[in-house]
């Protein structure tokens, strides 16, 4: 009987293995979040769910978070409260955003301007303080008729000023892996078929036909007797 107890070990461990692991816990913002990227030139922000509300566009290939997808306009956020940038609530038309399954590296394009003031009237005693500058948090792009504007922040206001520049910056490319997949409809040709997965059930009924069998011979095993030796002379 000794003999089978490693056998009996093995076969339970063996058993135990081939059981689903369950899988590992995710992070709950990874659940949580999600986002939406502006894929082409013209997605606006809006601050209402109308298009006369519009704010700015969108920098291209920039994302905004998901806050509710709707219909006709999605509830998204753009940017955080991370100093000297703010978020900003507002919504984009659903159709003009493409939606991603993960989380971008740089969802938003973080980028200050700097914006030259000349004071009217000319200062005889001291030009140098004729020019004044100041800092702004750059949100997107407007336009008012053929004028461009930019939509900034700063001290807690937003606003706009003219855009005497243009904003140049790198482009996200990231989502463009997951636009271009497209899954094979139909397995190749030449791929073996796979094999079915064994479900729990039918893995505790196969140990427990093994165990079933191994009692049994360890019951055989143990009723015979052994021979009587043989008498000495």
């Amino acid at each position: 009987m000794k003999r089978f107890l490693p056998l009996l070990a093995a076969l339970l461990f063996g058993c135990l293995s081939l059981l689903p692991r369950p899988a590992l816990a995710v992070h709950a913002e990874e659940t949580n979040e999600r986002y939406a990227v502006a894929a082409r030139e013209d997605v606006w922000f809006y601050a209402a769910e109308n298009e006369e509300s519009g704010l700015f566009l969108i920098p291209y290939t920039y994302y905004v978070r998901v806050v509710r997808e709707g219909t006709l306009f999605t509830a998204v956020q753009y940017l955080d409260d991370v100093s000297p940038y703010r978020a900003i609530s507002g919504f984009c038309k659903t159709e003009m955003l493409t939606f991603v399954d993960f989380i971008p590296s740089r969802p938003y394009l973080r980028r200050e301007i700097t914006v030259t003031y000349t004071i009217a009237g000319e200062n005889p005693m001291d030009s140098a303080f004729n020019k004044i500058e100041r800092r702004f948090v750059y949100y997107g792009t407007s336009y008012a008729g053929t004028a461009r504007y930019f939509y900034v922040y700063a001290d807690g206001v937003f606003g706009y000023v003219p855009a005497t520049q243009d904003i140049l910056f790198e482009r996200n490319t990231d989502y463009l892996e997951q636009v271009s997949a497209t899954p094979d409809p139909s397995p190749s040709e030449t791929e073996e078929p796979a094999s079915p997965s064994l479900t729990p059930v039918q893995i505790v009924a196969i140990c427990a036909a093994a165990l079933a069998v191994l009692a049994v011979m360890a019951f055989v095993l143990r009723g015979k007797k052994r021979p009587a030796p043989a008498d000495e002379f």
